[in-house]
């Protein structure tokens, strides 16, 4: 599923600049709402410290079902509002295999610049701060108890919306957050560096 994501989303913003379309383009102006929704990818670019040796805890990825909510409050500038569904994490240990999993959400707020609205194809750029909570720890093994607080951190976006009709179009988008976790086990501390890169196609609307 990373992979098929990876791959989608980049050819995606490689020909963002070809129009998909010969009909009027859906033109984004002041005022107006986004409402963006579809499947998201968060792939961990992890790394640890802390008890155990540095890089040796890992966090595997999660593909759920995303949306969020841009206003356009100048013809340009958008304000982001991004939400999803729980992500499900397995922690492994080198050596060790899984030692526990963790659920998350990651709401994330970002000021956007939609280059060319009133085209068929709009691409923008975005950045702002992402609040990540985490829920359901639990230890599987090596470790008896587990818990990771919670995080906020900078994050950037870059992304596409193609016309596909009328009323709807499509919209892929990759992210860079920085995630960063004190996890605290029964053997003591580890710093957790997530910082996950999250890859995300949908389709959208406007009004």
């Amino acid at each position: 599923m990373k992979n098929l994501f990876t791959k989608s989303v980049i050819a995606t913003l490689i020909t963002g600049s070809l129009s998909l379309t010969s009909f009027s383009a859906m033109a984004v102006e002041q005022g107006d709402w986004l409402l963006r929704f579809g499947l998201a990818n968060v792939s961990p670019n992890d790394g640890s410290s802390g008890v155990v040796a540095t890089d040796t805890v890992g966090v595997d990825g999660d593909t759920q079902i995303f949306a969020n909510a841009t206003y356009m409050f100048k013809e340009n500038i958008g304000f982001e509002v991004l939400a999803a569904t729980p992500f499900s994490h397995d922690i492994t240990l080198t050596g060790s295999g899984k030692i526990g999993e963790t659920d998350h959400l990651p709401p994330t707020f970002s000021v956007q610049y939609h280059f060319n609205p009133k085209a068929s194809t709009r691409p923008y750029i975005g950045a702002g701060i992402n609040y990540t909570t985490f829920f359901n720890e639990k230890a599987t093994a090596v470790i008896t108890s587990l818990s990771l607080d919670d995080s906020i951190g900078l994050a950037v976006q870059a992304g596409v919306d193609i016309d596909i009709n009328q009323d709807w179009f499509f919209n892929a988008d990759v992210r860079y957050i920085n995630i960063e976790t004190t996890a605290t086990t029964d053997l003591g501390n580890i710093e957790v560096d997530i910082n996950p890169w999250v890859i995300s196609l949908g389709v959208g609307t406007s009004f």
